[in-house]
């Protein structure tokens, strides 16, 4: 039996030598130490040994199984260590070439002309204030100067979702808002950027558009005027379209202001000499203003007779047209990385 044992290891060492690959190697392993395997069958057969033989084979048999499994392990290693290095040598990377340019991403147009506006607003001594998309008939409404059944309601094609709320179809919403909150009746001067909804779709008009609101509030003995008004929108208007362009107020209505203007600008294109975007008059118009309607100051807790002030709101998504030269407001909501990418230059340019 011993003489048997030691003939195995030999031989399987001698074996274990010669093998080229690791799925050889494993054939030989379970030939030699599975449930099958030849050491394991001496192993077996030691019941037919006397009791006192029994402990010195069976040492003889775990001596070489122990021996044969590190010749084992050292031979797949080495398999191991030789296709880790044929796959590195297939899969090198050469670090002296030029790396590929990485795609720098850039900023959305709409995001462009907020950024710009909240800094030139911030820069004015405004207050950056938000407020909730989905709005109650009340803060859209009624706290607006616009009371059930009122016509101008149905200038604005509302998403209801109940009977009370609806996605707000202005920012105006906010400024009711800023007015309630404000309970020590301090000076008012804020913005309000964000998003509003109306059924409404074509190239100049989406379900879906951004706006801008502003709105100064102060004791009347401070004069808070049209004058201040207009200056404010000259430097905004000069600032985020174009440097050059002249302002003009048309009377107009809107039943949160009184007296109601709506503002256009020289048009971009032509100069104010008249072209086909323009429709041949030289002004675009851009936003509406006035001075804050009495009823407004009264619902949101301000005596008329004290208080007064001036707002004014425009369409984000307007602005970014003019200011990019954009013909079809949809572009803006396309995702086009073609589209998109073309906006650092266009900043340049502007």
């Amino acid at each position: 039996m011993k003489s048997k044992i030691e003939e195995i290891k030999k031989k399987s060492a001698q074996e274990i030598e010669k093998i080229t690959d690791l799925k050889s190697l494993e054939e030989l392993k379970v030939k030699i130490l599975g449930k099958k395997g030849e050491l394991t069958s001496v192993l077996r057969s030691m019941k037919e040994l006397a009791e006192e033989e029994r402990p010195v084979i069976g040492s003889l048999v775990n001596e070489a199984r122990d021996t044969l499994e590190k010749l084992i392990s050292k031979k797949e290693e080495e398999f191991k260590k030789y296709e880790m290095n044929k796959k590195l040598e297939k899969e090198k990377i050469d670090i002296t070439l030029p790396s590929s340019k990485l795609k720098r991403g850039s900023i959305h147009p709409l995001n462009r002309i907020i950024e710009d506006m909240e800094d030139l607003f911030v820069s004015m001594g405004y207050d950056v204030v938000e407020g909730p998309e989905l709005e109650t008939d009340e803060f859209c409404f009624k706290r607006l100067n616009l009371p059930e059944g009122h016509p101008a309601r149905d200038m604005q094609d509302s998403f209801y979702i109940t009977d009370n709320y609806l996605l707000r179809t202005q920012t105006s919403a906010v400024q009711a808002r800023t007015m309630i909150a404000n309970k020590n009746q301090e000076p008012i001067r804020m913005i309000t950027c964000g998003k509003t909804y109306r059924r409404e779709d074509d190239a100049t008009h989406s379900h879906q558009f951004n706006q801008i609101e502003g709105l100064v509030i102060d004791k009347k003995e401070r004069n808070v005027s049209l004058a201040d008004l207009k200056g404010t929108l000259e430097v905004f208007v000069r600032k985020i379209i174009g440097a050059n362009l002249d302002l003009r107020f048309r009377p107009s209505y809107f039943p949160f202001t009184e007296p109601s203007y709506e503002v256009d600008v020289t048009c971009f294109k032509c100069g104010g000499k008249g072209c086909n975007l323009c429709k041949q008059t030289g002004w675009i118009e851009v936003l509406g203003s006035g001075i804050v309607h009495p009823n407004v100051l009264k619902i949101n807790g301000y005596d008329p007779e004290k208080y007064g002030g001036f707002a004014f709101g425009t369409g984000i998504d307007r602005l970014a047209m003019f200011r990019y030269g954009i013909t079809d407001m949809r572009y803006l909501y396309t995702n086009d990385v073609r589209f998109l990418n073309q906006f650092d230059r266009k900043d340049e340019e502007v």
